[in-house]
This record gives C-alpha cells, sequence and structure tokens, in this order.
C-alpha cells in the first residue's frame, strides 16, 4: 500500500500546482482588465483634458480677437480726433497769423498819428 500513497502524493502535488497556475492566471487576467479599464478611463480623461483645454483656448482667442477689434476702433477714432485737432491747430496758427498783421497794420497807423 506505501506505493499507492507516493503514487496521490505527487499528483495532489501536481493538483496544488495547476490551482495554483489557475488562481495566478485569474488574478493576472483581472489586473490586465484593471489596468486596461484605467488606461480607458486615462484616456478618456485626458481627451476630456484636451477638449476642455482647446474649448478654454478658443475662448482666449475670441476674447483677444475683441479687444483687439476694440482696440483698432479706438485708434481709429484717436487718429480721427488727432487730425481733427492738428487742422484746428493749423486753423488758429493761421487766424492768429492773420490777426498780428492787421494789429500791425493798426500799430502802424497809431504811429504816423502820433507822428503827425
Amino acid at each position: 500500500m506505501a506505493p499507492t500513497v507516493k503514487e496521490t502524493d505527487p499528483l495532489d502535488h501536481l493538483e496544488e500546482r495547476i490551482q495554483k497556475a489557475v488562481a495566478l492566471v485569474n488574478r493576472l487576467r483581472d489586473e490586465k482588465e484593471a489596468s486596461a479599464k484605467a488606461a480607458a478611463e486615462d484616456r478618456e480623461m485626458a481627451t476630456m483634458e484636451r477638449d476642455e483645454a482647446a474649448r478654454l483656448a478658443a475662448q482666449e482667442k475670441e476674447a483677444a480677437a475683441k479687444i483687439t477689434d476694440a482696440l483698432r476702433v479706438d485708434l481709429e477714432e484717436a487718429q480721427n480726433v488727432n487730425a481733427k485737432l492738428a487742422a484746428d491747430l493749423e486753423a488758429m496758427r493761421t487766424e492768429r497769423q492773420q490777426v498780428r498783421s492787421r494789429l500791425e497794420k493798426l500799430l502802424g497807423h497809431i504811429d504816423q498819428l502820433g507822428a503827425a
């Protein structure tokens, strides 16, 4: 009977090793599935973050374009005001020169009256 016990012991040992191998394969499969799920979630999160960043960048670009347009309008208005003021200044200088000439004439007449 002793030889029969020896034969079952190796079989029991083999069965135990097979059960451990099956358990290891199952655990590795579960870990693989968990890793795949985590990777998919990470990809989805990265896609969402990228889309959000793109949306924010588009909003910032739109806001910058609006500010740029407003600044262009302000610049054009300032240039128009500047041109008007320059024209007004030139007109005033011309008028001042005319007034000066007339005053010099009048002073010249007064001097002639005083000398006479």
